[in-house]
């Protein structure tokens, strides 16, 4: 059901529609959204609207400001993260928005920053500002949840995608010639909606397996105006072939430590050795890399899975029976009791195609100590 015009869910959805305009682009920052709004009889009448384009631009408020104009003095913005009240690579937005005179500020989620954390919001009250926070709160903390794992994880966020027949297979066993020469699990529609999240994530990650049977190239192909994410394979002995379709420069293979592919370094390939997941995530923290999608097959996600790095999860549920194939995970057999319970946040419908979207664990808006941050 939609909120009703003129609402502070209302003006704060379009914020958030706004930010996402800048998911994957944005990275180290979090997208931002903003919306400026004049008071009227109708319940307001949007003045200015901005987001974040990228890292080192200026941010939402500034945008939304600079549309504006004069109109937003006594006006509302809508803001979709806690206006920063630090110098970083641009000036404070909260004391932008203080100069402009808004007269209130409404927030969906608060900034995990330690450099902010409560203390835009301060400055903002101490101002005289109205404040209000916590409008859409869990919808901005989703749509930022990779810059949310880096401050409080110290790792990309990662998503699991994948699909399955109704019987629960990915795959037929010793396919041979890869999804294109055997057909795509799903229709249309769901292969459409995966491009969109490619173009909205800094990375995306499959195994050597994958990529030596499948040669996928891992683009944004059909999606207007997209942006391919970094490749990220995952190849402890660097079998990767330097003429593999994904091995763009900029591309990270993930190998063990000593092991060496001076091929794939020539190809322009980034190569980051480290002796576990996590290692390899913090390294992929360290190249800029807030979300990662992993698209690989059931090894690597079992492997992600077994050390609890999965933090959502995409599953694609195809009308088919298939019968023997290969499962989503590649686990050790357990007891159902033991399964792990996900936290379902949406279902969906893609053609003949069912979309499930749950959440492993959610990216808490109130911050915690990290040992690392982002950039501002």
């Amino acid at each position: 059901m939609n909120d009703p015009p003129g609402s502070d869910e209302d003006f704060m959805a379009q914020a958030l529609a706004e930010a996402a305009r800048g998911l994957g682009r944005t990275s180290p920052n979090p997208p931002v959204g903003c919306v400026l709004v004049q008071p009227n009889g109708s319940g307001g009448e949007v003045v200015g609207r901005g987001f974040h384009p990228r890292a080192g631009e200026p941010h939402a408020e500034v945008f939304a400001l600079r549309e504006a104009g004069e109109r937003a003095r006594g006006a509302t913005a809508y803001v979709t993260l806690e206006p920063c009240s630090h110098f970083g690579r641009t000036p404070p937005c909260a004391d932008a928005l203080m100069a402009a005179g808004v007269a209130r500020v409404v927030v969906a989620a608060g900034d995990p920053n330690p450099q902010v954390n409560g203390r835009g919001l301060e400055r903002l009250r101490a101002a005289g500002i109205a404040v209000q926070t916590g409008v859409l709160e869990a919808q901005a903390v989703r749509q930022q949840a990779g810059f949310r794992a880096r401050m409080l994880l110290g790792r990309p966020f990662v998503i699991y995608k994948y699909a399955m027949t109704l019987d629960g297979k990915v795959a037929a066993l010793e396919e041979g010639g890869g999804s294109e020469a055997n057909g795509a699990v799903t229709g249309p529609e769901a292969r459409a909606r995966v491009m969109g999240w490619r173009n909205e994530a800094d990375a995306i990650a499959v195994g050597v397996d994958t990529l030596l049977t499948d040669d996928p190239q891992l683009t944004t192909r059909g999606v207007v105006g997209g942006r391919d994410p970094r490749p990220v394979i995952f190849d402890r002995q660097g079998r990767t072939p330097p003429t593999a379709r994904a091995l763009r420069p900029g591309a990270v293979v993930v190998t063990a430590p000593g092991a060496e592919a001076p091929a794939l370094a020539d190809a322009g390939a980034v190569l980051l050795p480290a002796a576990t997941l996590e290692e390899a995530l913090r390294g992929l923290h360290d190249l800029g890399v807030s979300t990662l999608l992993l698209e690989g097959g059931p090894t690597l996600a079992s492997a992600f899975a077994e050390s609890d790095l999965i933090d959502e999860v995409r599953a694609f549920i195809a009308p088919k029976l298939l019968g023997a194939g290969l499962s989503p995970l590649a686990g050790p057999l357990r007891r159902m009791n033991a399964a792990g319970m996900l936290d379902m946040y949406a279902l969906e419908q893609l053609g003949a195609d069912i979309l499930v979207s749950a959440s492993v664990r959610r990216v808490a808006a109130e911050p915690t100590p990290s040992p690392r941050t982002g950039g501002a």
